[in-house]
């Protein structure tokens, strides 16, 4: 098992699993409702098979080629004032997860054989969003997996 750090975030990594904790680039000419440039935040992909280059905050382009018994995990940081607003107002990454937690609805875009899970959270100072994947076929044992890999996970303030 490897660990991987950044962005105030460490986890085990598995072996034969693939990973990456990184901040995309903010594009300067995006500026959000309030009239202020884009933050970018932490972000963690993990997965029980290869991540394809390129790939979007929530894991798209990696969605598409999954296949059966593949799991996804995508941990997004929002910006620090959403800390404290309904949404995250769970305190601590919200695990464990179920199989009943795992829906079609819950994809961030809706293919065929998966189900997704997305739980919003705090970690004080920090706001994040949990989102996995898992192939319908042998979901169960995907979800412990998961479990297993999010317990190793740690968030520091940065």
């Amino acid at each position: 098992m490897a660990v991987m750090q950044g962005g105030g975030l460490t986890m085990d990594i598995p072996a034969g699993w693939d990973a990456e904790i990184y901040r995309r680039p903010a594009d300067t000419a995006t500026l959000s409702a309030s009239g202020v440039p884009e933050q970018t935040n932490a972000v963690l992909h993990a997965a029980n098979f290869a991540l394809p280059e390129p790939r979007g905050d929530f894991g798209s382009g990696a969605v598409e080629i999954m296949q059966r018994h593949n799991l996804l995990i995508v941990l997004f940081e929002y910006n620090p004032e959403d800390a404290q607003t309904a949404l995250f107002k769970h305190v601590g990454l919200p695990i464990p997860l179920s199989a009943d937690d795992f829906d079609t609805h819950n994809m961030q875009r809706a293919r065929r054989g998966l189900q997704g899970c997305q739980r919003f959270f705090n970690t004080g100072t920090r706001a994040w969003s949990l989102y996995v994947v898992t192939a319908e076929v042998g979901q169960a044992a995907l979800v412990a997996e998961a479990n297993q890999v999010l317990a190793t996970v740690e968030m520091s303030d940065y």
